[in-house]
């Protein structure tokens, strides 16, 4: 094939011409300004640009500090409940055999599948006040709906597959031999899982869970679905974004805005050091493996 050439070790290496290779990086790059630096340059540069005072003041708004507020126990309540789901589940699908493993994968990835706003429109025909349980939960004077309780049960719902899924690969290809050795020396279960198994996953673990917090923290179309927009209430840090925005309160909206956006930074750049840790377990785990099968 043109523009591939064979290297010693039989490894391929891409040996394009020069304009080629310039036009391939100059159009991820301009990709890049365009729709990642340009944004971000606009959201902050919009949040300061009427001067810290009123930056200041929209942060310290009563109805902000809720919305950040309410966000984070949404968060705080979802993600220890998904990393206990994904540990189990992916322990489950990668150390066991049972009837039903496909179709448990399949269920795992279903919230990846399902729009946010079908996720949240699902949960009021459940528990809303026409709902499955909806006459039920009122009999007992129970809100879920237009409440925080379904605010967190929809984070749940949209966060749920991704501590699992980064999970199953790992504890597939570490396999179980070394639980199986702690065993065999007297090892209880709860031992073997916090001295063998929980150090071998810990950054897909840590990569699972760093992953649910951005999308948490970010969700908009089902927490919009059931939260009722209820200033003070029921408005998370994207909600209370939309709602200054629409009535016109720009600095305000982009203020609010740069605090998610510098989450999302530093979420980035904890996604990217447990890629480099994960990348660096894996390699070793390889190496590991080989060595075993040359003995």
């Amino acid at each position: 094939m043109s523009g591939i050439s064979q290297t010693p070790g039989n490894s391929r290496s891409v040996n394009e011409s020069l304009p080629v290779r310039m036009l391939l990086i100059f159009t991820a790059l301009l990709f890049l300004v365009l729709f990642l630096i340009l944004p971000l340059v606009a959201v902050f540069y919009n949040a300061f640009h009427e001067g810290l005072p009123v930056y200041k003041q929209a942060i310290t708004d009563p109805a902000t500090i809720h919305a950040v507020i309410l966000t984070f126990l949404a968060v705080f309540c979802a993600v220890p409940l998904n990393c206990a789901f994904g540990v189990a589940a992916a322990w489950a699908i990668s150390k066991f055999r049972f009837r039903g493993k496909n179709a448990l994968i399949t269920l795992i990835d279903l919230p990846l599948t399902v729009s946010p706003v079908v996720s949240g429109t699902i949960f009021i025909l459940i528990f809303g006040a026409h709902g499955l349980l909806g006459p039920w939960l009122s009999a007992h004077n129970i809100k879920i709906i237009f409440a925080i309780p379904g605010i967190v049960l929809v984070t749940i719902f949209v966060t749920l597959p991704f501590v699992a899924r980064e999970l199953l690969p790992v504890m597939t290809a570490q396999g179980n031999f070394d639980e199986e050795a702690a065993l065999t020396l007297g090892a209880s279960g709860w031992k073997t899982f916090l001295r063998i198994t929980l150090p071998n996953i810990r950054w897909g673990l840590f990569y699972g869970v760093v992953l649910s917090v951005a999308r948490a923290m970010g969700e908009f179309g089902a927490v919009s679905v059931v939260s009722g927009h209820i200033r003070g209430k029921t408005i998370t840090m994207p909600l209370h974004v939309e709602i200054l925005y629409n009535e016109y309160n720009f600095a305000a909206a982009f203020a609010v805005a740069s605090l998610l956006t510098f989450v999302s930074i530093m979420t980035l750049g904890l996604k990217k050091y447990a890629e480099v840790k994960t990348a660096r377990q894996n390699k070793e785990l390889e190496d590991f493996m080989t060595e075993k099968r040359m003995l």
